[in-house]
């Protein structure tokens, strides 16, 4: 299984948010593009960027320019999200050098624009996260609750071509409780997506029990706060999950 370090921009420095509010956020000292090249120094295999600014539709033109060195300055693929609701958002991200892009509202307001944006960029740059609060999707900024189950989202989102998605119950992110396995398993099993869970991640017990359950679908996982409140290294993270080896880096 992948660990994947998440590095979270607001006004161009790496924070974190509890339960997405925007009002609860923890700046980390340090440049995220030092911390970036840390977790690729440490071993990262890939990286997992968020526009704040961009996802809470504010101007985000610093995080852009922080964006823009971090992808020049690490050789590790970046998979990118927040505020992309639009073929030119995706387009300017993927021409810095972007990897994957993650569609949140987009996909979940539009789903024949995402079957669209999949015909265009291809399967493996494009993946959905998708959040949900008590098993219903949240949206802009996670400011937002749609009228739609997580569920009913991730078959759309696989009928429209997506292979990936990263699945996020938002009142574990942030808050060190441990990750909602039987919610992302489900999804897993009923989509037959490949899923990489995120939220909730405090200790190496959480990914031992998450590699327990690879056999579902679920082969990777973000982990934030935990790395920068020093719950456990990234090393030791990886040597964790190291024994399943996957595509999760080109799918």
């Amino acid at each position: 299984m992948i660990v994947i370090p998440a590095i979270d921009l607001r006004h161009g420095k790496c924070v974190r948010l509890t339960q997405g509010r925007k009002e609860a956020a923890t700046v980390y000292d340090g440049d995220p593009v030092k911390v970036a090249e840390d977790f690729e120094r440490d071993g990262a295999r890939m990286l997992h960027v968020v526009d704040l600014d961009g996802a809470f539709a504010e101007s985000n033109r610093r995080n852009r320019e922080v964006l823009r060195d971090l992808v020049r300055t690490v050789s590790i693929p970046v998979q990118f999200g927040g505020g992309l609701r639009s073929t030119k958002d995706i387009e300017q991200v993927i021409n810095l050098g972007i990897a994957r892009v993650v569609l949140g509202t987009l996909a979940a307001e539009s789903p024949d624009m995402l079957a669209k944006i999949v015909g265009l960029f291809g399967a493996e740059q494009v993946a959905v996260g998708i959040d949900a609060r008590n098993g219903q999707v949240v949206t802009r900024g996670w400011e937002t609750e749609e009228q739609m189950s997580a569920l009913t989202l991730a078959h759309r989102v696989a009928a429209a071509g997506v292979k990936r998605m990263i699945y996020t119950d938002v009142q574990r992110d942030g808050t060190l409780t441990g990750v909602n396995i039987d919610q992302t398993c489900l999804i897993a099993r009923e989509s037959g997506l490949r899923i990489t869970a995120s939220g909730g991640v405090a200790s190496l017990e959480d990914l031992e029990r998450l590699r327990a359950v690879i056999d579902c679908g679920v082969d990777s996982v973000i982990v934030g706060k935990a790395l920068y409140e020093k719950r456990f290294t990234l090393p030791d993270a990886i040597a964790i999950c190291v024994d399943f080896e996957d595509s999760t880096t080109s799918g």
